[in-house]
């Protein structure tokens, strides 16, 4: 596997920090994750459960490892020090400061360990002015001005379903950092500190509507942006069975298809029509969803390129054939539980693919066995 020689000591928690060690773990490294000897990571007692951890906690930490630490402690601190000498990377999400206290931070690592590549994912990043405020991801939206733009026109700011700034803004910039930082030390034999932060990454998501206004001083505004509910061919539709239909019909040939389907020819034209204009097509358009269900429409619309979808509930998520084809529901053989699903592995390499080899670890499982291998204990 492409990561398996590099060693990764994990000192995150809940989300941001364990997909990002996660997507490395699929991949083959060895990642170490340092708990403390009290309740270890928080998201092992969320709910439900399925043994004594949580679902959430079963996804993010499989192929993972687990050794308890007191980092507060003398002994700790230098069982944790004799880990890093010889740790490719360190990945951490406490904010700045915490980690110089622990007297482990980056600047006392690279003595240790110079080809050491250290992560830290925070909220704010290492410096300015909010470096050390505490936020979660609703936060980082709204100091991005992402919220601001979600939801419809007139309403209040919608609070979205997943984690953009701890995933999106997060943890997939944190696995970057670490691959890029990983292919310099190649050339060089020095490691570096990748600065992560998810207030960072949440603004460079926003590629369609904030160059507007840094450079046109045009404000985008709720439900008004033209891929945010301002256009009638990228909306959704409620059916006659309370179900929804999404339209992204956004190229002239796809609308075209789409106004077809509907029987409504004149509205081609319009597709770049004012906003204005487009409130009234969307009410029209919403007129004519209400006359049949989703498996009517969908039954309407099958095989032809409109870029009409159902929106789907999870239920149907797990049995849907591009989802199944694609493997991103996985069934895996725990040693207690039995088969157990999983959400798969998204990148998909041909020669060296990414694999769940092994069960997310119970707490401190694999202390005696790491640390006697680093000969630090007998």
């Amino acid at each position: 596997m492409p990561l398996k020689s590099i060693r990764v000591l994990d000192l995150t928690r809940l989300l941001p920090g364990p997909y990002c060690t996660m997507l490395l773990a699929d991949f083959g490294a060895e990642v170490i994750k340092i708990e403390d000897t009290h309740a270890g990571d928080y998201a092992r007692n969320y709910e439900p459960k399925l043994d004594e951890n949580s679902t959430m906690f079963h996804s993010l930490n499989r192929n993972k490892k687990s050794v308890s630490l007191n980092l507060k402690t003398e002994e700790g601190k230098e069982q944790f020090l004799r880990l890093a000498e010889t740790a490719d990377v360190v990945v951490e999400s406490f904010r700045p400061g915490v980690m110089e206290r622990l007297g482990i931070d980056y600047k006392k690592l690279k003595v240790i360990n110079p080809g050491l590549v250290y992560c830290a994912i925070t909220g704010f990043g290492q410096t300015g002015p909010y470096a050390t405020m505490p936020g979660h991801d609703i936060n980082y939206l709204s100091y991005a001005g992402l919220l601001n733009l979600m939801g419809e026109q007139g309403g209040k700011p919608v609070i979205p379903a997943t984690q953009i700034a701890d995933i999106g803004g997060g943890a997939f910039p944190a696995a970057l950092g670490i691959m890029l930082s990983l292919l310099e030390r190649e050339k060089t034999g020095k490691g570096q500190f990748v600065d992560i932060s998810m207030l960072d990454g949440v603004i460079s998501w926003l590629q369609t509507t904030l160059p507007n206004y840094l450079n046109s001083q045009i404000k985008s505004v709720r439900g008004e942006h033209m891929l945010a509910g301002g256009l009638a061919a990228y909306a959704v539709y409620e059916t006659k069975d309370s179900r929804w239909l999404s339209v992204g019909a956004l190229e002239p040939k796809f609308w075209k298809s789409f106004c077809d389907v509907i029987e409504k020819k004149e509205f081609i034209p319009l597709l770049q029509a004012p906003l204005k204009d487009q409130h009234r097509l969307k009410y029209e358009i919403q007129t004519i969803i209400s006359e049949k269900t989703l498996s009517e429409w969908l039954e309407v619309f099958a095989g032809v390129e409109a870029c009409v979808s159902p929106v789907l509930e999870f239920e149907e998520v797990a049995k849907d054939p591009q989802v199944k084809a694609r493997e991103m529901v996985k069934t895996v053989n725990h040693t207690t539980l039995g088969a157990i699903n999983q959400i798969g592995i998204p990148i998909k390499l041909s020669e060296t693919p990414g694999e769940i080899r092994s069960q997310a670890p119970k707490l401190g499982e694999h202390t005696e066995e790491i640390l006697r291998e680093m000969g630090i204990t007998k």
